[in-house]
């Protein structure tokens, strides 16, 4: 949705501004990759970043479930707790339930996209015993990625055991970023290693060099050099959130993943 009066962009403390006129015409993500996954077969499909309190744990389980099963466990979700306050209203969600209401969520989803009967008892959230399905095609779930801007925020994406999705705009912070996310998914018993870190760029990859520019931008022989700084770091995915018409970014993209 696109509010009609200026709001702080990223939630509280961000720069008050009017909303960009794209936020008025949004494709539902899961519907819109239903579609994808019906005309592919082999790239991975994912969200970034879904709102997950807009929605019950078990509609949305269930509904990502589907999509997981239609792409044959192609999916990839990048899920968050929100930030605007005039979605919270819309949807007639309290914003004082993120955080702990947002944690809470994720393993509401979990029992769902576990072995049946399900059943949850929670603060926030309550299933009562059922049989629930489909299941995913991956045991436990589709791999989740945690939108995180804050450190609060990526330790619990680390306590909770998923992965991390950032915006970048220095490697400076991600770095620091990245390793509350490990500390704290040590602390909490889970593998740092086998924990998935995305990173979202907003911005085009150029046609040619450029002499300023932010990370994982410039040209295509400038990308790939961040790419394997990114790859050293331990990031596996990496997308551009093109303010260009994205299909002109296709044959740089081409040429990046040849190079």
């Amino acid at each position: 949705m696109r509010p009609t009066v200026p709001i702080a962009l990223g939630g509280v403390g961000g720069p008050v501004m009017d909303a960009p006129e794209a936020f008025g015409i949004v494709y539902d993500p899961i519907e819109t990759l239903a579609y994808v996954a019906a005309r592919t077969s082999r790239i991975t499909l994912g969200t970034s970043v879904l709102d997950a309190l807009f929605q019950s744990p078990i509609i949305l389980a269930r509904r990502l479930a589907t999509l997981d099963r239609f792409s044959d466990g192609r999916l990839v979700v990048g899920i968050g707790q929100g930030w605007m306050e005039q979605e919270f209203e819309a949807a007639g969600v309290s914003m004082k339930r993120r955080g702990a209401g947002f944690e809470e969520h994720i393993v509401a989803m979990r029992a769902v996209w576990g072995a049946d009967p399900v059943s949850f008892e929670g603060r926030f959230y309550r299933i009562p015993q059922a049989d629930i399905g489909p299941k995913p095609v991956r045991p436990g779930g589709p791999r989740l990625m945690a939108g995180a801007g804050s450190t609060v925020a990526a330790e619990r994406a680390g306590r909770l055991g998923v992965g991390l999705t950032l915006v970048i705009f220095d490697w400076d912070t991600i770095w620091e970023t990245i390793e509350t996310f490990r500390t704290a998914a040590s602390a909490a018993g889970h593998d740092p290693s086998t924990l998935p870190i995305m990173l979202q760029v907003n911005g085009n990859i150029s046609a040619q060099p450029l002499d300023e520019r932010g990370p994982l931008l410039g040209s295509t022989d400038q990308v790939a050099a961040d790419l394997d700084h990114a790859t050293k770091i331990g990031v596996e995915h990496v997308y551009w959130n093109s303010a260009d018409d994205p299909l002109s970014q296709l044959p740089l993209l081409e040429q990046l993943r040849r190079g």
